[in-house]
């Protein structure tokens, strides 16, 4: 067998039997092949297109296209002087394995309960984090924190980023809802209620303790500082503390809450009333604030801060959400108000820049109850939006929207964030070229990128083993806890193995797989959410 050559770079996770199928080779042209793993056959031929010039990694790069083959099968791909690539699948489920794992991710990201070997394998752990968590400034109250998702490598649990996260596996639900009508193997499974669902419904409980009786919502619940890297969760016994209310806590918090009053509503009417009912006093509070300035971290905290100067979309969201739900012109009112003022992103699908997620309400919203001059002007916005990734896409080598800019932590949920926003534009629109679009994005995430690597651990022959994520360094197992998504390529290089080890690279190729890279090879919720979503698409 000829050697495996990392310059081939194919989707790792395999390709779909109808789909259009590429791969990407930084070597020189000329003829390629698809073979059987089995046996070294060939069963297709072509000629590799190129180069291309790819700015992000400073590569020319070459294209693969054998998107005619379409008998089930594993492969690789030869291409004479260089080698062969990694195995691939050619299967018509090819990611209902990916979509599972990416999804369970987040059962093994539970806080407050053992996760036990029926649901977690080999990757178990006692229950943690049990205790009352103090208020930060009343230092004589304490509450029940316990449960919801721990937000990342860290035991910190934040309510912005858990809105996120949320609202991204409450649209892969409401959008492609075939992808989620199987079990995962969580506790719930076999409820009739669908494991997403399920898994989501374990967060909001811990959301709906954030809340307090005011409508304010608590920015997060933290230790002081972060334990250390190799400490397992029911091992970090230090204080919790709830770090003060903030505006964009509220504000995310009522608009989640609201989408999940909608999506629980066939399957459990007295949860989805309650999810409203926190919804709408999250907002009243919101609206009755006397200032919706951003959160900062008290002086004496020292975890993740999830600062955002810019409320208003959190605002608009929330308007925008509850609308939706309830048809109440109040909502209507208060959304059209915030799009006229806006001076905030009206298309970003981040933690912070939230603004995307409140035009996607309106966009999913029956035509004509916000008002058609509004709608029809924001889907021209979000059209014109996706027509820019998409030119991004026709330039570059790997086919992606990234500039080498957005090389930052966590690219790849700048990259699936951005692959969302073109399955939309696909659905909006009817146009395949922009899903299209999303499936290269896709394909990078698995595979091919400069580094040939897959960002998604237990994926595809060469993917992330050393993810910044406690319980994977500290339970003494080889392998990491399968189905994060790493943050990815960094260009600012914001830790030391960062520092040590990628200096003067290009920006696609500043990534790590070190578990002190915290600023590259992290894993968060909201990183596994919008993959989840564009899973859920390819899955078909």
């Amino acid at each position: 067998m000829e050697r495996e050559d990392p310059r081939i770079r194919v989707n790792q996770a395999g390709y779909r039997l109808t789909d259009s199928k590429r791969f990407v080779a930084a070597c020189a042209g000329g003829r390629f092949e698809i073979r059987r793993e089995a046996g070294g056959q060939a069963v297709y031929a072509g000629e590799l297109a190129g180069p291309a010039a790819d700015e992000a990694s400073g590569e020319g790069v070459y294209e693969g296209d054998f998107s005619s083959l379409r008998e089930e099968g594993t492969y690789r791909v030869f291409v004479p002087g260089a080698g062969e690539s990694l195995p691939f699948r050619v299967d018509a489920q090819a990611y209902r394995s990916v979509t599972d794992a990416l999804l369970k991710c987040f059962y093994f990201q539970r806080c407050g309960m053992e996760l036990e070997a029926p649901y977690a394998g080999v990757w178990t752990h006692k229950a943690c984090h049990l205790g009352l968590a103090r208020v930060h400034g009343e230092e004589e109250v304490m509450l029940p924190q316990t449960g919801g998702w721990h937000d990342a490598g860290d035991y910190g649990k934040y309510t912005v980023a858990a809105a996120k996260a949320a609202a991204d596996l409450l649209l892969a639900f409401e959008t492609f809802p075939a992808a989620f009508g199987r079990t995962i193997g969580i506790p719930e499974s076999g409820n009739g209620v669908p494991d997403l669902l399920n898994e989501v419904r374990y967060e909001l409980e811990f959301l709906l303790r954030m809340q307090r009786p005011d409508g304010s919502v608590f920015h997060k619940v933290t230790t002081e500082r972060f334990p250390a890297l190799d400490a397992m969760p029911e091992d970090d016994a230090a204080e919790l503390v709830f770090s003060p209310v903030s505006a964009a806590a509220a504000g995310a918090f009522a608009a989640s809450m609201a989408m999940a009053a909608r999506a629980f509503r066939a399957y459990d009417a007295g949860f989805s009333d309650t999810c409203l009912e926190a919804a709408v006093r999250a907002w009243e509070w919101l609206e009755a604030a006397p200032d919706r300035t951003g959160f900062r971290n008290p002086a004496d905290i020292h975890t993740g801060e999830y600062g955002d100067e810019t409320t208003d979309d959190e605002a608009y969201w929330a308007a925008a959400e509850l609308f939706r739900t309830t048809g109440r012109d109040v909502y209507r009112d208060a959304f059209r108000s915030a799009f006229e003022s806006a001076r905030f992103p009206l298309y970003e699908l981040g933690w912070a820049d939230v603004g995307g997620y409140g035009t996607l309400a309106v966009l999913l919203t029956e035509s004509g109850r916000i008002g058609a001059d509004i709608r029809d002007r924001l889907l021209r916005g979000w059209m014109d939006r996706a027509d820019e990734l998409k030119a991004r896409c026709d330039r570059g080598g790997y086919r992606i929207s990234l500039t080498p800019d957005q090389y930052i932590w966590g690219s790849n949920m700048v990259l699936m964030n951005q692959a969302m926003h073109l399955i939309f534009a696909s659905k909006f629109s009817g146009d395949s070229a922009y899903e299209d679009a999303a499936r290269n994005h896709w394909d990078y995430l698995l595979g091919v990128n400069p580094l040939g690597l897959s960002y998604v651990t237990g994926i595809g022959a060469r993917a992330v083993r050393h993810p910044h994520h406690r319980p994977s360094v500290g339970d003494g197992i080889e392998d990491p806890v399968p189905g994060m998504v790493a943050g990815g390529p960094n260009r600012n290089l914001q830790d030391e193995a960062a520092k040590r080890e990628l200096q003067g690279r290009p920006p696609a190729l500043c990534f790590v797989d070190d578990r002190d890279s915290y600023s590259t090879n992290e894993m968060t919720i909201y990183w596994n959410s919008p993959a989840v979503f564009v899973s859920a698409c390819f899955e078909g």
